[in-house]
């Protein structure tokens, strides 16, 4: 009998932990961008090349590259703009000078909360993914590999 029970904690804790690494862009990702990043990437905000031709315009207009559709955001996942979100989220853990990027302090009001939803964005893209590397390496930033690449989840 104490097998039983035993093997069903097992399997509840198997079960939730399963449950909780199941992060998707609908139920999770979706609202979190809506509170903390539609104000400067929404559908009012240029795409990413029209952004890129003008930078110094869209930016004292407060306006970043528009990622307000799933396929728009995991363009700065994995292609065109490789690990955009990546470098530009990351608490700086990920970084040789343990620089934040620059958009880290737009993820909460206070550290934890910071922490919290670039934990959340972190277990979207896949842990094993989060990598800060360019499709083609600039400077010190690596290119992406394909090994890489496949470890990309971002679940819709």
């Amino acid at each position: 009998m104490l097998r039983i029970i035993v093997a069903l904690f097992l399997l509840a804790g198997v079960s939730v932990a399963s449950w909780a690494q199941d992060i998707t862009y609908r139920k999770h990702i979706r609202p979190l961008w809506e509170q903390k990043c539609a104000v400067c990437h929404s559908a009012g905000a240029p795409y990413l090349g029209d952004f890129d031709e003008n930078k110094k315009k869209f930016e004292a207009l407060l306006k970043g590259p528009r990622m307000d559709t799933y396929a728009d955001l995991i363009s700065f996942i994995g292609w065109p703009d490789t690990g955009a979100i990546m470098r530009r989220l990351d608490d700086g853990k990920s970084t040789s000078d343990g620089k934040p990027g620059n958009m880290y302090q737009n993820l909460g009001a206070t550290e934890e909360e910071r922490q919290k939803n670039l934990n959340l964005f972190k277990q979207w893209v896949g842990k094993d993914a989060w990598k800060l590397n360019r499709w083609e390496a600039r400077g010190k930033v690596p290119a992406i590999t394909k090994r890489d690449l496949d470890k990309i989840k971002v679940k819709y």
